[in-house]
C-alpha cells in the first residue's frame, strides 16, 4: 500500500464527517495482512479473528496519538503483534500450562485447525515454527513469509536492526536444525 493511500486514509479519518469512511478504507486495505500477522503468532483460525477485532479496536483508539513517526502499516503491526503475545500469555495462564507446554498445546491446536490447508512439509514447518521462542517464531515470519525488511522488522518491534537479523538467522539455524531430525 502506498504511503499516499495511508495519508489519505488518515485525512478521511481525521474529519469527523468522513470518519467511518476512513476507518472502512483502513480496514478494508489492512485487514488481510494483520490477520495473517496474527495468524502466524497464535496459529488458530477462531482465535486470530478474536484478536484482530481487538487490534482494530485499538487501532480505532490510538488513530487520534498516530503521530507519522513510522508507517501506519509499521505502527498497526506492532499493534498486532502485542494483542497477539497479550492473548498467548493470557491464554497460557488461563490453561495454567508453562512455555514449553504452550508449545505443545500451539501444536496441538494446528493440527486441530480445519482452516489449515498445508501439506506435511507446511505442518512441520509450523511445528519447527511453533518451537522457537515468540520473539524469533515473529522476527522468522515476518521476514520470511512476509518478505519485511529488517529495518522495518526493528521497527514495528522496537529492536535493533542488529538483535532482528541476530534473532531471524539463529530461528533459521533452529528451524532447519528441528527439520532435519537433529
Amino acid at each position: 500500500m502506498s504511503q499516499t493511500t495511508d495519508r489519505e486514509i488518515l485525512d478521511l479519518i481525521a474529519n469527523p464527517k468522513s470518519l467511518d469512511k476512513g476507518f472502512r478504507m483502513l480496514v478494508k486495505e489492512h485487514q488481510q495482512n494483520l490477520y495473517w500477522q496474527i495468524r502466524k503468532i497464535l496459529l488458530n483460525h477462531e482465535d486470530a479473528d478474536d484478536v484482530l477485532q481487538n487490534v482494530f479496536i485499538k487501532i480505532f483508539r490510538g488513530l487520534p496519538n498516530f503521530k507519522g513517526d513510522s508507517k501506519l502499516s509499521t505502527w498497526m503491526f506492532r499493534i498486532a503483534y502485542n494483542e497477539s503475545m497479550t492473548f498467548l500469555k493470557r491464554k497460557s495462564k488461563i490453561v495454567q500450562i508453562n512455555s514449553a507446554e504452550m508449545q505443545d498445546y500451539l501444536v496441538q491446536q494446528l493440527e486441530a485447525d480445519v482452516y489449515f490447508t498445508g501439506d506435511d512439509i507446511q505442518m512441520q514447518l509450523q511445528k519447527a515454527l511453533v518451537r522457537l521462542p515468540d520473539r524469533q517464531r515473529e522476527i522468522f515470519n515476518m521476514r520470511y513469509y512476509d518478505e519485511i525488511k529488517f529495518k522495518d522488522i526493528a521497527e514495528i518491534l522496537e529492536l535493533s536492526e542488529g538483535a532482528v537479523k541476530s534473532s531471524y538467522h539463529i530461528a533459521a539455524k533452529k528451524i532447519e536444525s528441528y527439520l532435519k531430525g537433529d
